[in-house]
Formats: C-alpha cells, structure tokens, sequence
C-alpha cells in the first residue's frame, strides 16, 4: 500500500506519479544542487554587496562552502533529519546554511524576523530545531533570551554582527565564518554519504503558515515536491525562457516558500546569477537595486507593484500640455497591446505600437531598471484590477501566480503565451484540481502537494483525504480552459444573521478600487444583521514599518482633488469632504454587490493602519481578522447598537 503523507520528519512518503507527470524522474535537491554546480563551476552564483561594491561566490565557491556548513552541522552530532532554523535577510548566509543543511540530509526551516521571541521558541521547538543561524545581533540576542528553553539546541551561528563578549547563553555562539571551521575534520566522504542516503520522499524543507488563527503549521516539503515542482511549472514556458544567464533579485523572504522555489529552488535547476537585495529593498532601496542589476525576470508582491505604480502615477501628474497628451495615447495603445495577447485574443500589435514603444514604453523600463526583464510576475496575495490596468498601458503585462506552502507555491500559473488578466492562471501540468460542489472549496493532488504537516496528525488528516486531495480553504472556480480564480476563503466567510455566505475579501478590494484614500478595509459581519466594516487611511510608514499618522503622498493628493487640506489621520477623520467622499465611494462599492446581504451599511475608521509589526498583518500581509476583531470589539459592537 503506497504512503503518500507523513507527520515525522524522518518517514518517508511514495512518490504519487500518474500519466501526466512521470515524465520528471524523482531527484533530490542535492543531486540537482551538485549537478548544477559541476556544470557552471567557474560562473558567479552569488552576487552580493561587500563594500558598495558587487561580489560574487563562484558555483564552486557555493558547493564548498555549503559542504563546509554540513560538515560543521555534522561535528556537533547532527543527524540525518535533524532541522536548521534561519532567521536572517536574504544573503549568501541564508542560501549557504539553507544548502549545507540539506546536504548534511537535514530539512532547513526559515523563521520570520519579525517573529517574537515565543514565536521563534515555538518553531524552534515544534521542528526540533538542533543549529539556529541568524541574521545580526538583535535576531542573536532575540535567541539568546530562548536559548535555554531550546532543549535540542546545539549551537547559535550569527552573522553580519561581531559576537558579543562576556555573554553567559545555554549554547555555543559562533560567528558564521568560525563556523565553517569547526567542521574540518569531518571526511567528505561522511557528507557524501548523507547524500547518497537522501530519496525523493525525504524531507528538505519546513515551511511554517502564517498562522492567521493559533499556531503556525510546519509544512512538510520533500525533495520531490521541489524538484518536481521546478520542472513542471519551468517546462511550460517556449521559446527557452530560463537559462544560466537570467538575473533574479533575491529579496522576498525566504521563511516563505515563494522566495525558496524562486530565489533558491530556479536558481539550482538552471544555475542563474541571483543579486541580494539591500535589507531595506520593500522600504525603498529595491529601486536603486534593480537599476544597477537589470533582472530579467522579476516577482513582486503586490505592495511592490503598488509603490512602483504609485510613484509613476506622482511623477505623471507634472506632464502637460503634448507630452501628457502622447502619454496618454500611448498608454491607450499599450493596454491594447496587453489585452490582444491574453489566451484565445487574437495577439499582434495594434496601429501605433511600435511608434509609442520607442517614445514611451522603452523608457519607462529603461527608468526602472527593467528593460531586460523578460516576465513579470505578482503572488502571494491578490493584485487589485487597478493596479494590473496600470501596468497594462504601459505594456507591462503583469502575470499572476497562486500557490501555498502545502503545494510547494504553485498550485496555478500564467504563462506569456497562456494567460488572462485578473486571473490566478492555468492549473500546474500533472495536478488533478476539482470543485467541491458543496461549498466550492478548490481540492488539489499532485506530486507537488506536501507531505503533511510536521507533529500534527490531525491537521494532516483534516487537509488530505483519503483520495490525496489537498483541502486548500479557498473558494474558487474554473473556466472552461483550466485556468482558475480564487473567490474567498472557507475560513473568512462571513455569515450573516440572513444565512447568506459572505465572501468578505472580494468586497474589501471592491472598496478599495472605488476608494484609493483607503489603506486596508476589513468587513465584520458574522452572525450579524448586516455587514459593517473597518477603514484604515494611506500613511507613510517609519524605518521600522510602523504606520505613522501622516497621510501619505498619494492620499493627499486624491484629498487635495476634494478640497481637503487633511495631512495627517487625526485631521481626516474630524473632515466633512472626507466623510462625504467616503459615503459616495461605498454607494458606488455597494453597487456593485452581488446582492443586497452584500453591501456595507455602516463603517469606522481606527487611528493606526494595520502592519505586520502592530500585529494586524501576517509576513505575507493577510489580514489577522480574528486580532483586528479584539483589539476593536467595542468600536465594532458600538456599530450594531440600534
């Protein structure tokens, strides 16, 4: 009888192969990893930042320095399916620890930074973690504090901070240079063999949830699920899209699994030239950086977009007289470009489009740094329709993607030849995707759906069924072609006191398209008469990512086309104009409701704008609806007080 799932990290699950996807022999990530490295052993790998000026490690350098961290792992007793917790920015570290751990036939797991210090304890313990290596002294100190509560600890390995002195810790410290020394006694004939010890249904990788509601699950990914993975969703794209030479910013956090199948995973199954990003890329240096690299492929999440979209929009506004009457032509012409190339539209160029491609389209990516860039994509959370309209006119189609953790972070993908707007794309070759009839749940089985979640047979057992299909939470559909869109989440829907079922996340983007002043919109409703929601404004935000109270540049020029001179949030919520403008841009969201159980009556607005640091906001940036709810439960009761 075959084994599909798993719960302990050291089981081994049977690989699920079916007619469409056997194609792609089972491998491990260490023989896909050597075999890149024996191929491109004198070209950079990585390239990072040593003195304001690039650097880079050679394939060769990577192999061996990764070899060394196994080594060092393998010096203080680690043992095959032992786990690694990383916690740090992306860097060479990262990828060198994140390697090294698997070839010592480890599983690595990625901690938050933003994680407090008992949420790393509960990582750290749930995974059993042996090595913690960390980014800087306030991540070391951060496990310092916990260290003596870690009962399988060995060792803390930091890096880009110099060790503290004097510091009395329940484990070694040890610099991250000095740690790649202590293993050089160990033959390399010991790291081989742990690799040649390593199968397809092992695990490589612990990728922890959100966790939106209760503790985060550790999701247990196998070599298969990310070998596989790479080559399906790779083998779809014509005209040899990837090679050795593409260039990738690595900044998405790497404790999520979109920046590990890209940034990490792409990387080692085509041997690409990845560039660190500074530590402060989403606050504002991601720009500068892509400018000095000239990617060639590029995945943003939508905040990105959205900030690239909001300071072109800035800019635009000084344009008069001709030159703002050719960029609006043109961007007439690039949305129509955009829209011809969609599945089952009739491609080509529209009249003009070369003419405005050399006067407008080139160099807007020439200023941004993209001219190279080959595709752009957007994941992990929606990418509102304004913002894909934006981009569209400048002839920058912009490619969705959908994925979780539980299926190695694709589940549906775009293609340049295969796509449609606003839509997450066309289900992953080789995966079997149905409909649940009854409460339209999206259901997935495929070789790339996780083994099971790590200690947690019950909520093993509650995502996968017994005919392997992965229970994802999410409502969706599907369109006669297979391409897919998601309609709300299991979990969020509201229902009202009607009995209506409420997807509250399609509403919440609706508000924000009718009204751009607002920063996040959550709607309450549960068991409820009616819907009401929670309003936050546009602000600036400080070195740290906290929300401040002042409105930010966007939001007070959409104020000023209102006659309101509002600055900060304190002065927006007292101003008539804004209520007004408010009020109308809710008529015009309600409007479009599907029914009346779905409009929002009544609404709020709360001083602090939601952030990952205040707690509201998940590292992916969901919204933490059930802390929302509590930290505002008399201001949401007040509401349904007749």
């Amino acid at each position: 009888m075959p084994k599909y799932t798993a719960t302990r990290i050291d089981e081994e699950v049977d690989i699920r192969l079916n007619d469409t996807n056997n194609k792609f022999e089972p491998t491990t990530m260490c023989k896909m990893f050597l075999n890149t490295a024996a191929k491109y052993s004198s070209i950079p790998a990585l390239h990072y930042k040593k003195n304001g000026e690039w650097a880079s490690y050679s394939w060769k350098e990577y192999e061996e320095k990764a070899k060394q961290f196994a080594k060092s792992l393998i010096s203080l007793g680690f043992q095959a399916h032992d786990t690694v917790s990383i916690s740090g920015f992306n860097s060479t570290e990262w990828f060198i620890s994140y390697i090294g751990c698997i070839l010592a036939g480890g599983a690595s797991t990625g901690v938050y930074t933003t994680n407090g210090a008992q949420a790393c304890k509960y990582v750290c313990n749930n995974s059993v973690a042996r090595v913690v290596v960390c980014d800087g002294i306030k991540q070391l100190e951060k496990f310092m504090s916990i260290a003596d509560q870690l009962p399988a600890l060995k060792a803390l390995v930091v890096w880009n901070a110099s060790l503290p002195e004097n510091v009395e810790c329940a484990v070694p410290i040890y610099d991250f240079d000095a740690f790649l020394t202590i293993g050089n006694e160990i033959p390399d004939s010991t790291v081989d063999e742990r690799i040649a010890n390593q199968r397809p249904g092992h695990c490589a990788s612990l990728i922890y949830t959100s966790g939106t509601t209760g503790n985060p699950k550790g999701v247990m990914l196998s070599h298969d699920n990310f070998t596989y993975t790479l080559r399906a969703v790779t083998s779809q794209f014509q005209n040899n899209l990837f090679d050795n030479t593409e260039r990738v910013i690595s900044y998405l956090p790497l404790s999520h699994i979109a920046g590990q199948i890209l940034d990490i995973g792409i990387q080692i199954y085509f041997g690409l030239h990845i560039y660190f990003a500074e530590p402060d890329a989403l606050k504002g240096s991601l720009g500068k950086t892509m400018k000095e690299v000239h990617p060639t492929f590029f995945l943003g999440v939508p905040r990105v977009y959205e900030k690239i979209s909001e300071k072109m929009v800035e800019v635009g506004r000084g344009s008069k007289g001709i030159k703002k009457a050719i960029a609006s032509w043109a961007r007439r012409v690039g949305a129509q470009k955009v829209a011809m190339s969609q599945f089952h539209e009739s491609g080509g160029k529209p009249c003009g489009y070369d003419l405005a491609k050399a006067i407008v389209f080139d160099k807007v990516r020439v200023a941004l740094g993209l001219e190279k860039c080959k595709a752009f994509y957007s994941g992990a959370a929606p990418l509102s329709p304004e913002v894909i309209a934006f981009f569209s006119s400048l002839d920058i189609p912009i490619y969705e993607a959908m994925g979780l953790s539980e299926t190695t972070a694709i589940s549906f993908f775009n293609y340049p030849h295969m796509w449609k707007q606003n839509c997450l794309g066309h289900f992953l070759v080789g995966t079997n995707v149905k409909i649940d009839p009854e409460n339209s749940e999206l259901l997935i089985r495929g070789r790339h759906v996780m083994m099971g979640y790590i200690n947690n047979e019950e909520g093993t057992a509650q995502a996968l069924d017994d005919e392997g299909f992965l229970h994802t939470g999410d409502c969706a559909s599907l369109d006669s072609d297979g391409f897919g869109y998601i309609t709300g989440r299991l979990k969020e829907l509201i229902i009202t006191a009607g009995g209506e079922n409420v997807p509250p996340v399609l509403i919440e983007n609706v508000i924000k398209e009718e009204l751009p002043l607002l920063g996040n919109v959550m709607v309450i409703g549960d068991k409820r008469k009616f819907l009401s929601a929670i309003f936050t404004l546009r602000v600036t935000v400080d070195e740290h990512g906290e929300p401040t109270d002042k409105l930010d540049n966007e939001a007070k020029y959409l104020l000023s086309q209102i006659g309101s001179e509002a600055t900060t949030v304190g002065d927006a919520i007292v101003d008539p104009k804004i209520k007004v403008y408010l009020d109308s841009g809710l008529k015009r969201a309600n409007a479009r409701a599907t029914s009346r159980a779905q409009n929002v009556q009544k609404y709020i607005f709360v001083t602090k704008d939601f952030s990952v640091p205040g707690g509201e906001l998940t590292p992916t940036l969901k919204i933490k609806r059930n802390v929302v709810a509590k930290m505002y439960e008399a201001e949401i009761d007040a509401m349904y007080v007749v």
